[in-house]
């Protein structure tokens, strides 16, 4: 009975302690995450700096990779379109894709885009 009692008390001071070094270990992990929040902020006010310069002129990007189309009599790739509205490849192909279910653009072969 003394043996077991003398190892509850050895593995309740391990476990006091671990405690304390958990408790370390939690606070100094939280302290980057409040830094990393902050580096998360700069590309959001990129993206929106992006979406600005693609709308100037009142035009939505839908409209300017819709002029784009139109402009072309035998189509536009989408390597065109990416120099000529200077989007990047994801806005480009949401807009591609919105333009399509809108029923605006059509492509007859794959990269190919046309007015309908």
């Amino acid at each position: 009975m003394k043996n077991l009692q003398s190892e509850l008390k050895i593995v309740s001071r391990s476990l006091a302690s671990l405690s304390k070094k958990v408790e370390k270990l939690s606070s100094s992990v939280q302290k980057p995450k409040a830094v990393k929040k902050a580096a998360a902020k700069k590309p959001a006010a990129k993206k929106a700096a992006v979406k600005r310069a693609a709308s100037a002129g009142g035009k939505t990007v839908l409209d300017t990779v819709f002029e784009a189309i139109k402009r072309s009599k035998k189509g536009v790739t989408v390597a065109q379109l990416k120099t000529k509205t200077q989007l990047n490849a994801r806005q480009l192909s949401n807009a591609l894709y919105k333009l399509s279910k809108k029923g605006m653009v059509e492509a007859p072969s794959r990269g190919l885009y046309l007015k309908k």
